[in-house]
């Protein structure tokens, strides 16, 4: 086995489902499961399966579903919750029993008014009898970060002696500073004689922001298995973040660390966890906030476009991004400037720079954030435009909708002088216009970013579109603009259009 491989054991299905609001269906969870295969997580903890028979049913979906990674099902030490694990597991190709106890005293007295003697006992039995149906069983011990050194290395030389596979030292409140957590888990390396017969697992809580510089500080010190959740979503304040410590791992490769992530993977997992669980992401998140490759600072713009590394010290790419974004605001340069106007289609040897600059920064000193929109008006594009300049201009348009109705669109486009006529059918009006524009304009073009937004509010209210198409690998912006929705598509994919053209 490789001394420096990190397992990664995803827990999003079952630790971060646990927080109000975020529960997903088992066909949810069995969609998810199969992009955290995708992603390359080693271990997928599924759910408990004892807590619920949503949850049981959950499991043995999961197990069906997937076939590379291990399954693992969470249990408490006793022997109903087991029973119930192994049955969850039963289709289940690699399979594992996660069960275990609290280790601290602030939980052996107040959780289970007991003793120590006694908890060890029921530790050591619960792994004996959950390897009575499974090869890889876990054992947690519960409250690690608080618990006795002494006692807790007593309580791992058990379990593993009774069988466990993998040992689990939770902080399970998210009380040690990243030098305690480190520390505790070299003493059990240290003072374990049958360490090297388990795979430590570090599990940490975020309640003090601390939960990813422990989960790094366990690995720098014996741990092989990381614990974590897509966004760091979880109880409380959240679980270590796998993106955070999948990418420090990654950029920080000299050490030699390794994992079997595709981060490229990450961004979309990101977004779709995010939509399912009705858990948005903070702006600022590390790794995948919208503002991560975001520069705003003219400085940091002018360098960025110079030179990616100047100021990130991850690529956009390997998490999924095609690029960084460049927000354009008062503190922008003229680098950035060009940037946002090469890229909407200006020519800039026949813009005077500095006047447009100029004229930029007035604008920027009443917006929190420029927009294309913003831009276009600012050029001279805006919504007044009659595109009696452009290659191709909208003549007509007439479209029929309604239910039941199969929405059909007729289009009239005037390009380059000559008028060409086109209908299609379409699932909506919008997309049946794209398709009688496709029957004049058959080139290869896909619409890959379609957005609509009012400019005030209320019914009578004017409509703006903004549209991404991509031509030969290329992206092209449109914008329209119209009391009618359709119209202003049209406008917006015609406008695209005339970029390309």
């Amino acid at each position: 086995m490789d001394k420096n491989r990190v397992y990664v054991f995803d827990t999003t299905l079952r630790d971060g489902e646990q927080v109000p609001g975020c529960q997903l269906t088992t066909v949810e969870k069995i969609i998810v499961a199969k992009e955290l295969e995708a992603l390359g997580v080693d271990v997928i903890e599924a759910g408990f399966p004892i807590s619920s028979p949503g949850d049981f049913q959950s499991v043995v979906e999961i197990s069906k579903a997937v076939s590379e990674p291990v399954i693992c099902a969470l249990t408490r030490a006793n022997t109903a919750d087991i029973d119930a694990a192994a049955a969850a597991l039963k289709y289940a190709k690699r399979k594992r029993i996660h069960t275990g106890i609290g280790a601290s005293d602030m939980h052996i007295k107040y959780k289970f008014n007991s003793t120590r003697e006694n908890i060890l006992e029921r530790a050591v039995e619960a792994v004996k009898y959950s390897r009575k149906f499974v090869d890889d069983v876990e054992f947690y011990a519960e409250d690690a970060g608080r618990a006795d050194n002494a006692y807790l290395a007593q309580m791992i030389e058990a379990v593993i002696a009774a069988g466990a596979t993998v040992v689990n030292i939770p902080d399970t409140n998210g009380y040690c500073l990243p030098e305690q957590y480190g520390a505790k888990i070299k003493y059990l390396m240290d003072h374990v004689s049958n360490i090297d017969k388990a795979i430590i697992s570090v599990h940490c809580h975020n309640d003090l922001g601390l939960a990813t510089a422990n989960t790094i500080a366990g690995v720098f010190n014996g741990a092989r298995q990381v614990e974590c959740t897509i966004n760091g979503i979880g109880e409380r304040a959240g679980n270590t973040s796998l993106e955070e410590v999948a990418m420090i791992l990654k950029t920080h490769h000299a050490l030699g660390y390794t994992t079997g992530i595709n981060s490229k993977r990450i961004y979309e997992l990101s977004n779709l966890v995010s939509n399912m669980m009705r858990m948005p992401v903070q702006p600022n998140k590390a790794i995948v906030g919208r503002n991560a490759f975001a520069h705003s600072s003219g400085i940091h713009q002018d360098g960025v476009l110079k030179h990616r590394e100047n100021y990130e010290i991850l690529d956009p790419e390997d998490i999924g991004l095609q690029s960084n974004s460049i927000i354009l605001t008062a503190r922008s340069g003229r680098h950035a400037l060009k940037h946002h106007l090469e890229r909407l289609g200006y020519k800039l040897e026949k813009i005077n720079i500095d006047d447009v600059y100029a004229r930029f920064l007035e604008m920027a000193d009443t917006r929190k954030e420029i927009t294309d929109h913003d831009l276009l008006t600012l050029m001279g594009d805006g919504a007044d435009s009659n595109y009696d300049d452009k290659a191709i201009k909208v003549t007509l348009l007439q479209v029929v909708c309604g239910d039941p109705l199969r929405p059909m669109a007729t289009v009239k486009l005037r390009i380059n002088g000559e008028e060409k006529e086109g209908s299609a059918a379409g699932n909506g009006p919008v997309n049946a216009t794209i398709n009688a524009i496709h029957t004049i304009i058959s080139d290869d073009i896909e619409l890959d970013e379609f957005s609509i937004q009012a400019m005030r509010g209320g019914s009578e209210d004017v409509s703006k579109v903004n549209m991404r198409v991509n031509h030969n690998g290329k992206s092209y912006y449109g914008f329209g603009y119209s009391t009618d929705i359709v119209n202003a598509s049209v406008h917006a994919y015609v406008d695209a259009l005339n970029k390309i053209f």
